[in-house]
């Protein structure tokens, strides 16, 4: 093979190293396609119920994402659980076993019952002001449902990194 034959197929490899870095990055959380997603929420039951999706970072109090059903979770807001009624599933201590304490279900999908009071709660650590919602009961729906918003979603414990 001569030194030129080697350049170019040099600058072939290159070339197609960034192709690979432009496409859409998977993020680490798997799941569905957006197709099955997409198919999935549009049979979704109707209800007087949420979906709910925990979503936890350190030392933040917000309890995850909610969206009405057969709405794209493009829809769904971050919110603060009051939980005067019923306490929330992972209402665990901080410091207990691994799979027995606060947050052993992040990600997790849940049908959520209650309702938005219209009030808000301030989460100090995080700096954000969110919809107040009145807990009165929960399903699990799925453990490892995947990816939030988009397949390219990222989680990182300690940073808020997943928004619609």
């Amino acid at each position: 093979m001569s030194f030129r034959s080697l350049r170019l197929t040099g600058l072939a490899l290159f070339a197609l190293m960034l192709c690979q870095c432009a496409t859409t990055p998977r993020g680490n959380l798997g799941g569905p396609t957006v197709e099955e997603r997409e198919a999935k929420i549009a049979s979704e039951p109707d209800g007087d119920f949420y979906y709910g999706r925990r979503y936890f970072v350190e030392k933040t109090r917000f309890w995850g994402y909610l969206r009405e059903p057969r709405k794209p979770w493009s829809t769904a807001k971050l919110v603060m659980m009051r939980e005067d009624r019923l306490k929330a599933p992972d209402r665990l201590p901080e410091d207990g076993p691994s799979g027995a304490r606060y947050a052993f279900d992040h990600n997790f999908e849940y049908r959520i019952r209650g309702r938005f009071t219209g009030r808000e709660a301030y989460d100090p650590n995080s700096n954000q002001i969110l919809p107040e919602f009145l807990l009165t009961g929960y399903e699990l729906l799925d453990r490892n449902p995947g990816w939030l918003f988009r397949p390219s979603d990222r989680y990182h414990r300690h940073r808020i990194t997943m928004m619609p």
